[in-house]
């Protein structure tokens, strides 16, 4: 059935058959080279306009037109691994499968979007990229920013993750901090001839676990914040007091704390720590609603806003100094489920609005 999704996603003529065509070109992260082929064809054939450049297995399509501002369009090609097949399931206006919600409905809405903004007053970007599902620090999205960075510069950006057909706005940071805790070991019969580390590490543990930040709201958005303690190691066997104990910290932070704020808070909760390693730092970004571009976006489509709970490119676009927003079809709640599932009705929904964005909205100057 490949070959038949492989045509599919080169010929289908409306979003939900592209969709389906998507879901059934297997994408888990890593393994993203046929489908980013597949999008780079049918760009080249179906959107002339466009100058397509292909980086790895992230593809990246834009209008050269030379206009006073650029806006850029970005989802992720790849999937998490999943029990459900990559061959998409039909049932009358739906399609279920492994990425139908996050975020193959998503990428069918930019790549209809990409032939049909034609005459947009705005330069347009749409990038594709890889990796994305396993980490900040492997996204192809990093590796755009940091090594073509002229390729997804913009002065505005929409991410199409899923928001359920509304604009999530901002998102959370995302910092993991391992924190480690020394002892010295000893006969478990004499454990006062060593010092226990995992001893040691209880009452920082007891502080994590008390510490519950409170909900910070930022232009009339409520962002909630949440400090987790995700893994507990240390310890030899049985008769040995342990030397070592790591203990390893995530905490979801408001976009009114930096990163080095947030690794701060985390550090004052652990004092005995002889250690604390950044495992990973993914910034937080503001609202962005009063951006003109992103605030007509909003009223283009009469759009319900809400905070991004979680963490997504748009933080990645705010650290390069461009305002974005999440807006993308399909539930985000069973993103990343057995159950994806996404309807006909909010693909079209999605693809309406943006093209109404990129027809009229996009008048407005930054």
């Amino acid at each position: 059935m490949t070959a038949q999704h492989a045509e599919g996603v080169r010929h289908a003529d409306n979003v939900f058959d592209l969709t389906a065509a998507l879901v059934g070109i297997g994408s888990v992260s890593r393994e993203e080279a046929l489908l980013a082929g597949l999008v780079a064809q049918r760009l080249r054939e179906r959107a002339p306009h466009l100058w397509v450049t292909r980086v790895g297995d992230n593809v990246v399509a834009r209008t050269e037109r030379g206009l006073p501002t650029r806006v850029l369009l970005a989802g992720h090609l790849d999937t998490v691994p999943g029990s459900p097949p990559a061959e998409p399931r039909r049932d009358g206006d739906t399609i279920a499968g492994l990425g139908a919600v996050d975020m193959k409905g998503g990428v069918a809405v930019m790549l209809m979007l990409a032939e049909l903004a034609r005459d947009a007053p705005h330069d347009l970007t749409f990038a594709f990229y890889d990796k994305e599902e396993i980490g900040s620090h492997q996204s192809g999205m990093r590796v755009l920013f940091d090594e073509h960075h002229d390729l997804v510069a913009a002065d505005a950006a929409v991410l199409l993750e899923p928001t359920g057909g509304l604009i999530e706005a901002g998102c959370q940071g995302n910092l993991v901090v391992e924190f480690e805790f020394t002892g010295a070991r000893a006969h478990t019969a004499r454990p006062w001839q060593g010092s226990n580390a995992v001893h040691r590490a209880t009452a920082a543990l007891g502080r994590f676990a008390a510490f519950d930040p409170p909900p910070v709201e930022i232009d009339g958005l409520l962002y909630r914040q949440s400090v987790s303690v995700v893994a507990v190691s240390g310890g030899v066997q049985g008769n040995v007091v342990p030397d070592r104990c790591t203990v390893r910290v995530n905490f979801r932070h408001a976009p009114h704390t930096s990163t080095e704020a947030a690794v701060a808070q985390l550090k004052a909760l652990a004092p005995e720590a002889a250690d604390a390693r950044v495992l990973l730092c993914s910034p937080p970004a503001p609202p962005a609603l009063t951006h003109p571009v992103l605030r007509t976006l909003r009223e283009t489509g009469d759009l319900p806003v809400r905070p991004k709970l979680g963490w997504t490119d748009v933080g990645r676009f705010a650290a390069h100094g461009i305002p974005a927003l999440n807006f993308g079809p399909g539930d985000p709640e069973l993103a990343h489920t057995p159950h994806e599932v996404v309807t006909r009705d909010a693909l079209d929904h999605c693809l309406a609005v943006l093209l109404a964005f990129t027809d009229a909205a996009l008048a407005a100057t930054v």
